[in-house]
């Protein structure tokens, strides 16, 4: 069964930076798209980025200027680079893959911007 495991959350200052990573138990070359969602308590979960094999990348507008994704296939790892963060991007971040039709997600990774 494919995986896909999520790291790099934690507690950072407002203006600081974090770097998520995906690393997928296959291939992600395979993948129609990748992506990195959030939720917080109590919302729905929301799209951050999303990237096609070309590279091809998609933004929130709560995100763009800020946050870059990127995807290495050589070690099957998508990025999700956070820069500038403020107190509400505090959330529970998601790794997403879509192979028609198959969506899988990771378990999750906790992100705190708190001074």
């Amino acid at each position: 069964q494919v995986q896909l495991v999520e790291s790099g959350g934690g507690l950072v200052q407002p203006g600081g930076s974090l770097r998520l990573s995906c690393a997928a138990s296959t291939s992600i070359v395979g993948f129609d798209v990748m992506g990195w969602y959030r939720q917080t308590a109590g919302k729905q979960r929301e799209l951050v980025a999303t990237i096609t094999p070309w590279e091809s990348t998609h933004y929130a507008d709560s995100v763009k200027g800020r946050f870059t994704i990127s995807r290495d296939n050589a070690k099957n790892t998508v990025y999700l680079q956070m820069n500038s963060l403020k107190p509400d991007d505090t959330a529970d971040y998601y790794c997403n893959a879509n192979k028609f039709p198959t969506i899988l997600w990771g378990q999750g990774t906790q992100v705190t911007v708190s001074s």
